[in-house]
C-alpha cells in the first residue's frame, strides 16, 4: 500500500504517518496509517485516495477531493501546513478528504437601465432594485416579469416577506427615506403598494425580514434602527382587520413599532439572528446586537474600519462582515473571550460591498466587491476563495444566495449575473 505514495517520495525529506478519514461514506478507504513523503501536496494525496478507492472497487473514474488537516484546507505541502499549525511530524496526521466543491457556472445576465444595488432571491424569483428608482421581478432563467415604479430615489435594499403559488409580498428600502411593502398577484402579474413605512429622517441603506416574516427592520443614514410590522392589513383598536386605504394612490402610511438608537453613523447592514434579535453594522466601526422586543443593545463588537454589510448564519451562529479595507471578517457575535475576529478572508483588491452565507452549508459564503468580482469562500480556507466568479464589468454592489441552486450578483454595469450551482 505504501508504495502508492511513491510519487511523493523522490527527495530526501522525512516520511510522515497519515490516516485518511472522511464523512462521505461512499468514498471511505481503510483507516490504517500510511507512510508518505512529508512534502506531499494535495494533488498527490488526491492520486493516492483515488488509487485506494479504485483498488477497493468504490469508484471507476477519478474524483477530485479537497483535504482538511487541523480543520483547514491543505493548500501547501503537508510539512509546511503542519509546521504552521505546530503539529509534530512524529504524530499520525488525520487527513480528512471531501469531494471538491464544483465551480459555479455562469448562466444568465439580466440587463437593467441603471446600477443594480439590491437583489433578493426566493425560490425561482429574483427581485432587484436599481438606482433609477425602479424594482424588477425576474425568473432565475432570465425572463423579465415586471418593472415597478414608486420610489423617488435609488433603491438600496430589498427583501421577500412571503411567497406562495398565487401571491407574494416583499419590501424595498430607498434613499427617499421610505420602505414600501408591496403585494404581488402572481397570476395577474400586478403589484400594489400596500404600505409606505415612514419615520426615518434620512435615506435607508438596509432592510431585513425576521424568520417568521412578521416584522422587518430597517437601517438608515439617520443612524436609527426601526422595526415595522409586515402585515398587509392594519388592525383597529378592537383587533379587527381592516384593509382601508388612504385616499392617496400610494398605499397607507405605516409608522414604526420601535426605534432603536445607538449607532453614530450610517447603518449599512442589518440581519435578524432569531425572532427578536437583530445584528447591525455601521460606518462607525461597530457591530451591535439588539433585543428588538426590549429595544436595547445586548452586545457590541468594535472593529477598526467602516462596515458595509453583514450576514448571520443560523447554521454556525456566526456573522461575516464586508469592510472598506478589502477584508471579510468572521465573528462570533456572542463571544466574550479571546479575539473578537475569528477569521479574516483576504483576496479582494477593492472594498467589499456585500456578503451572504449559504443557507445549506455552514462553511460557505459569497462576497461582492468594487474589484468587479464575486467570490465563493469556504471558512476552512481563509487564505484564498474557492472560486473567483467573474463577469461584471464594473463594481459589484449586492449579492444573494438564498436559493441554494444559484447565486445572483448585481452591479454598476447595470446587470445581474446568475451562477448555477452543480449539486455534488
Amino acid at each position: 500500500m505504501i508504495t502508492m505514495a511513491s510519487t511523493a517520495m523522490n527527495s530526501n525529506a522525512p516520511q510522515i504517518q497519515i490516516k485518511f478519514v472522511t464523512k462521505q461514506e461512499q468514498y471511505a478507504v481503510p483507516d490504517f496509517p500510511l507512510s508518505v513523503h512529508a512534502a506531499i501536496v494535495p494533488n498527490e494525496l488526491n492520486t493516492l485516495v483515488n488509487e485506494l478507492l479504485k483498488e477497493s472497487g468504490s469508484i471507476k473514474n477519478d474524483v477530485e477531493f479537497d483535504f482538511l488537516v487541523c480543520s483547514q484546507f491543505l493548500r501547501s505541502s503537508l510539512l509546511d501546513h503542519i509546521t504552521e499549525k505546530s503539529v509534530s511530524t512524529e504524530d499520525v496526521i488525520n487527513v480528512e478528504y471531501i469531494e471538491k466543491y464544483p465551480p459555479p457556472e455562469p448562466q444568465d445576465c439580466l440587463i437593467h437601465d441603471d446600477w443594480v444595488s439590491a437583489v433578493a432571491v426566493r425560490e425561482k424569483w429574483i427581485l432587484t432594485g436599481c438606482y433609477d428608482n425602479t424594482l424588477h421581478i425576474w425568473t432565475y432563467r432570465g425572463k423579465h416579469h415586471l418593472v415597478i415604479p414608486g420610489h423617488t430615489s435609488p433603491i438600496k435594499a430589498v427583501a421577500w416577506i412571503s411567497l406562495n403559488e398565487d401571491t407574494a409580498s416583499f419590501v424595498s428600502a430607498s434613499q427617499d427615506q421610505t420602505a414600501i411593502i408591496w403585494d404581488w398577484n402572481i397570476a395577474e402579474n400586478s403589484v400594489d403598494c400596500i404600505h409606505v413605512c415612514r419615520g426615518h429622517e434620512r435615506g435607508l441603506e438596509a432592510v431585513s425580514v425576521n424568520y417568521d416574516s412578521t416584522l422587518l427592520a430597517t437601517g438608515s443614514w439617520d443612524t436609527m434602527v426601526k422595526i415595522w410590522s409586515t402585515a398587509t392589513q392594519d388592525e383597529n383598536e378592537d383587533g379587527e382587520s381592516t384593509s382601508k386605504r388612504s385616499k392617496s394612490e400610494h398605499g397607507k402610511t405605516r409608522v414604526p413599532q420601535r426605534t432603536m438608537k445607538g449607532h453614530k453613523e450610517v447603518i449599512s447592514g442589518i440581519v435578524w439572528s432569531d425572532k427578536m434579535e437583530i445584528i447591525t453594522c455601521a460606518w462607525d466601526h461597530t457591530i451591535k446586537v439588539w433585543d428588538s422586543e426590549l429595544g436595547g443593545i445586548k452586545h457590541e463588537l468594535a472593529g477598526n474600519k467602516s462596515f458595509f454589510d453583514i450576514d448571520y448564519s443560523p447554521l454556525n451562529r456566526s456573522v461575516i462582515t464586508a469592510s472598506a479595507d478589502r477584508h471579510i471578517r468572521l465573528y462570533d457575535p456572542r463571544s466574550t473571550e479571546g479575539t473578537l475576529v475569528k477569521t479574516v478572508f483576504t483576496s479582494h483588491t477593492q472594498w467589499v460591498q456585500s456578503v451572504k452565507w449559504s443557507t445549506i452549508d455552514e462553511h460557505l459564503f459569497i462576497s461582492g466587491a468594487y474589484d468587479n468580482d464575486m467570490k465563493l469562500w469556504d471558512t476552512r480556507n481563509p487564505k484564498a476563495p474557492l472560486y473567483d466568479l467573474s463577469g461584471h464589468e464594473d463594481k459589484v454592489l449586492c449579492c444573494n444566495w438564498s436559493n441554494p441552486k444559484f447565486m445572483a450578483s448585481g452591479g454598476a454595469d447595470n446587470t445581474v449575473r446568475i451562477f448555477k450551482i452543480t449539486p455534488l
